[in-house]
């Protein structure tokens, strides 16, 4: 964008130059050849009134020594010709037919010149031709030839001078406009930069308000205000969910100890009712413990730590193992030999493994097979979690992560439909990714990205 505003800046000042110094280029170029004009004009016209009695008295000794002294001390041609355009006298070579135009416009009575205007890059010589008058009558014409090499030099010379002066004047203000541009889009960037740390999660970003003209600060002062507004809705919003979570914990505690204790004076046809309402406030207090998890989760702003996440892997593996044995569920971990790093907030793949081995555990169903491997790719490390369960399609994957989100042929499955989406927020929050997908013939793939941890070590080499 800076580049572009001082690009218009640039643009628009070229003109304004253009605009000014070509036509005062054409102004000095004029002006250079009328004076030229008008001293050849001059010596042409002084040459004129001394060569009218030569030419009527036929002697032109005075002025072929008048012309031969002109020539020498000035290197200009000058040419006398009759009425018949015939030379009679002459102090240098004749030009030959180029002149042939101005030579009768003398004889027709007019002063004549070629070329109209001197330019830099012409080389032809100035052309003047005047008549001879005597009582009225043409008797003649003078004719000089001239080099315009003094005149072409020194307008040359003028162009450069106003080149250059054009060219301080287009640096100078190419430094003031990447100075402006930069004063003026200074808010800009910063706004950039606080939006992309608020995405990241960072919700304490905001941009300084001393920056840029009037009208970016006050677009600051609204965003910072804006910002402020709604990390108070959000904190707001996690804590009612937390508080909410954690005060209803107890009652629903003493309200299932309650229904438990009322269990020995029901009668035996009441018992089956008595079990299924143990069952749903046990359901209950999970669903209030997820939600307690998630709003933790949303919350955790802890920095990154460096975690093995071939070692996490087989821990959490080991811990599954007696519950998948109890379910008649195989669970393998497959790591590399190497310690592969990860970067990850704290305990974020710890849980974010655990809800999803829960899950490949809880539908896999007996017989079923859950595998937990971890690769690497460039800058990633790779975590995923595999069933031969049921599975779910493309469509139900994109939803599975989504809260309170349930298949709807897993309705009937102990769960609150938040393990899923308290793994996301959590790989989220460790700048990485949780992407869901299908396997063939039916099963599921969980796959975490995470950010891979390089470590420098003496020497500049890498681990």
């Amino acid at each position: 964008m800076r580049r572009r505003l001082v690009t218009t800046y640039l643009l628009l000042l070229c003109l304004v130059l253009l605009a000014l110094e070509v036509p005062l280029a054409l102004v000095m170029s004029g002006r250079t050849t009328q004076a030229l004009l008008a001293d050849r004009l001059a010596d042409a016209t002084r040459f004129a009134a001394l060569s009218a009695p030569a030419i009527r008295g036929d002697d032109f000794t005075p002025v072929a020594a008048e012309l031969g002294r002109y020539h020498e001390l000035y290197g200009i041609d000058v040419i006398v010709v009759d009425q018949n355009r015939r030379v009679v006298n002459a102090a240098g070579p004749h030009p030959g037919p180029s002149a042939d135009a101005v030579i009768r416009g003398a004889l027709a009575g007019r002063q004549m010149s070629s070329p109209t205007n001197v330019w830099p890059w012409q080389e032809s010589q100035l052309l003047v031709a005047v008549p001879i008058y005597e009582g009225g009558a043409v008797l003649g014409g003078i004719l000089t030839v001239s080099s315009t090499e003094r005149a072409r030099g020194s307008m040359l010379f003028a162009w450069a001078m106003l080149g250059i002066v054009g060219l301080v004047a287009l640096v100078g203000s190419l430094v003031a406009a990447v100075r402006l541009a930069r004063w003026v889009l200074r808010p800009v960037f910063s706004l950039d930069t606080a939006v992309h740390e608020i995405t990241a999660g960072d919700s304490t970003a905001r941009v300084p308000h001393a920056l840029g003209p009037p009208e970016l600060r006050r677009l600051t002062t609204s965003f910072n205000e804006m910002a402020d507004t709604v990390t108070d809705a959000l904190e707001r919003q996690r804590l009612f969910v937390a508080h909410a979570s954690h005060q209803l914990r107890n009652p629903l505690t003493v309200l299932r100890l309650r229904v438990e204790g009322l269990g020995d004076m029901l009668p035996t046809e009441a018992r089956p009712e008595h079990h299924l309402a143990l069952e749903e406030s046990d359901r209950l207090a999970r669903v209030l413990d997820s939600l307690l998890a998630l709003a933790r989760a949303e919350w955790d702003g802890r920095p990154p730590v460096v975690v093995d996440a071939g070692s996490l892997v087989a821990a959490r593996v080991e811990a599954w193992l007696p519950l998948a044995v109890q379910r008649g569920v195989t669970l393998t971990a497959a790591v590399p030999s190497a310690a592969v790093f990860a970067s990850a907030a704290d305990t974020a793949l710890d849980q974010a493994l655990d809800a999803l081995i829960d899950n490949g555990l809880k539908f896999a169903g007996a017989g079923g097979h859950v595998s937990v491997s971890v690769s690497t790719l460039p800058g990633r490390v790779v975590v995923t979690v595999r069933d031969d369960g049921p599975g779910m399609t493309a469509a139900e994957c994109r939803l599975a992560t989504r809260r309170f989100w349930r298949a709807p042929d897993t309705q009937n499955v102990d769960g609150a439909g938040l393990g899923l989406s308290i793994a996301t927020v959590l790989v989220e929050a460790s700048g990485g990714s949780l992407v869901l997908a299908p396997l063939e013939p039916h099963g599921l793939e969980a796959r975490v990205r995470l950010r891979l941890h390089v470590a420098e070590v003496p020497g500049g080499a890498r681990v």
